[in-house]
């Protein structure tokens, strides 16, 4: 039972090593494996079909074919041998030979016959002759069949004098056989195009269905249909209808969060009208402050809960919007600076994705003095680096503080305060465009936010 349990073990780790490599060496494309499904029992199909061939039908011709030259042969070696004081100049042999058997035949005189030639790598035709005067024959002979492509030569010793026969390649050799090949791999290569062309346009809705979910997902809207097999067409109307959903949805919560926003002002301006009419004392004051602070946070989460939805996706010239945020910075007394290198423009959702910058130069501000904006664009990702010199977050905090109204006045200055929406807000419209922000040490010594989204 060990040696069984043991034996079993090591198949199944050589079955998972062996599938693992050829997971590696699969291609990764639907369209490649596709093809790959149609094409290799296509391959397999035609290549046993070309064994069984070659090993039937080829051999067993050009075997028969070489028997025949081969017993015609041994009828001139009997004639000679028969008739030969009846045809002391053989001429008649010649002529029988030439006109009812097709071979050029000539009596040469006794001698050695010549050296043996290398056996060619691969010659039916050399081995079927050979295997056939050998068993018909019986005499040392010498054989030719690569001096001339279109011809054989055979020499016969047959003691007083030699046979010398040539013969066309085409008697002893099944030379159509090219035809068969050809054919094959004729119809081999249309099958493969017509498949080739089939499949790519079974994968092109899929590859639509796929690029119309990604820019789904980065907030931009494309025109996109159903089509194709009704295998995709039906996940084409599922994610369609999912999208319907969701921008339902979205539209929903606007609407409600406009009418509590409304509502919520209402309330607040009858507060700050009825305090106006108090006049300015030290608790009217302190209530104005409060009633100014709730109108600040009520601002700030309608914003995180609204996250800039609705506005369109549009080329944007991300280099003009950097420079933008520098001045208002430096309107503010921070000093700003500005590096940008690749493509300028970059399709995003203009005022939102400004937003979140300016939320991440806001925070910078007011925890820092020196700010410095850097940015990049390839053809893959637009990453902006937003640095500051402040104090910084520690590492284990740095995720904790994108949780909405988590404010780490410890580790940052606690003169200055906020709702705790800033890097909330930034995150949500950084995912919207299906991007992400990290947190980092800044060269500059204090927190460095990187905001990176597909272009």
């Amino acid at each position: 039972m060990n040696v069984l349990a043991e034996t079993y073990v090591a198949v199944r780790r050589l079955w998972r090593g062996f599938s693992r490599w050829l997971a590696s060496v699969m291609p990764k494309g639907l369209y490649a494996r596709s093809l790959l499904i149609v094409i290799l029992p296509m391959v397999l199909l035609q290549s046993a079909i070309a064994l069984v061939f070659m090993e039937r039908h080829w051999q067993m011709v050009t075997f028969r074919l070489s028997n025949a030259v081969t017993q015609d042969i041994a009828a001139l070696i009997d004639i000679y041998r028969e008739f030969h004081g009846l045809d002391p100049d053989n001429s008649k042999l010649e002529r029988i030979a030439r006109n009812r058997l097709n071979l050029d035949a000539e009596i040469l005189p006794p001698g050695p016959l010549p050296p043996a030639l290398p056996t060619p790598f691969f010659s039916l035709v050399d081995k079927a002759m050979s295997s056939e005067i050998e068993k018909q024959i019986r005499l040392p002979f010498w054989i030719d069949t690569v001096g001339r492509s279109d011809f054989i030569e055979v020499r016969v010793d047959m003691g007083d004098a030699v046979l010398r026969v040539v013969a066309r390649r085409s008697q002893a050799y099944a030379s159509n056989t090219h035809i068969f090949i050809i054919w094959m791999v004729g119809t081999s290569v249309v099958l493969i195009t017509v498949a080739i062309l089939f499949l790519r346009n079974q994968i092109k809705p899929i590859l639509a269905l796929a690029d119309a979910a990604e820019e789904f997902g980065k907030g931009r809207e494309v025109e996109f249909r159903p089509r194709g097999a009704r295998e995709v067409r039906r996940a084409t109307y599922a994610f369609l209808e999912m999208k319907r959903r969701i921008e339902r949805a979205m539209e929903q919560r606007t609407t409600m969060l406009n009418g509590v926003s409304h509502d919520l002002r209402t309330i607040l301006t009858r507060f700050k009208l009825s305090l106006a009419l108090l006049g300015k004392t030290a608790d009217v004051q302190e209530l104005e402050s409060d009633v100014g602070e709730m109108q600040r946070m009520l601002e700030a989460y309608l914003a995180f809960a609204r996250g800039d939805i609705g506005e369109a996706a549009s080329p944007t010239d991300i280099q003009s919007m950097l420079e933008i945020l520098r001045q208002e910075s430096e309107r503010l007394g921070h000093d700003t600076e500005v590096v940008y290198a690749g493509a300028p423009v970059a399709t995003v959702r203009p005022a939102a994705f400004k937003r979140c910058l300016a939320n991440l130069l806001n925070n910078a501000a007011r925890h820092g003095d020196r700010i410095r904006l850097e940015g990049s664009c390839d053809e893959k990702f637009l990453q902006i680096h937003v640095d500051d010199d402040g104090p910084g977050i520690p590492q284990e905090e740095r995720e904790a503080v994108f949780r909405p109204f988590v404010r780490l006045d410890e580790a940052r200055n606690q003169d200055e305060g906020g709702t705790g929406l800033g890097l909330s807000i930034a995150r949500d419209i950084a995912r919207s465009h299906g991007g992400e922000i990290f947190l980092g040490v800044s060269p500059l010594g204090g927190l460095r936010a990187s905001v990176r989204v597909p272009v």
